[in-house]
């Protein structure tokens, strides 16, 4: 491994802990609106795709395997955001 790919997981380390330390802040200091669960929301997709991209060591991978993995971290987000705006419906729709 070379000293430049090092430093890049390093600072990539460090911005993943900097991004959870402010969702965490956020979710402790701020009402639950769109505007604080969009943000969380994105929060978690860059972190995921970071986590997929570099940690997984997935950014080289089979072109399928790494859409299935990134696209998870666009769903999910998208899901929290829609049970956030009609969670009568989504209850409605999971209820057994």
């Amino acid at each position: 491994m070379q000293m430049t790919t090092k430093k890049l997981i390093g600072a990539l380390w460090l911005l993943l802990v900097v991004l959870t330390l402010f969702s965490a802040y956020m979710a402790e200091q701020v009402t639950p609106g769109l505007y604080s669960i969009s943000i969380m929301a994105i929060v978690l997709a860059i972190k995921g795709r970071i986590i997929v991209d570099y940690f997984m060591e997935l950014k080289e991978s089979h072109v399928i395997l790494r859409a299935l993995m990134r696209m998870y971290f666009y769903v999910i987000p998208a899901l929290i955001i829609l049970v956030y705006l009609f969670p009568e419906q989504i209850a409605t729709l999971t209820e057994l």
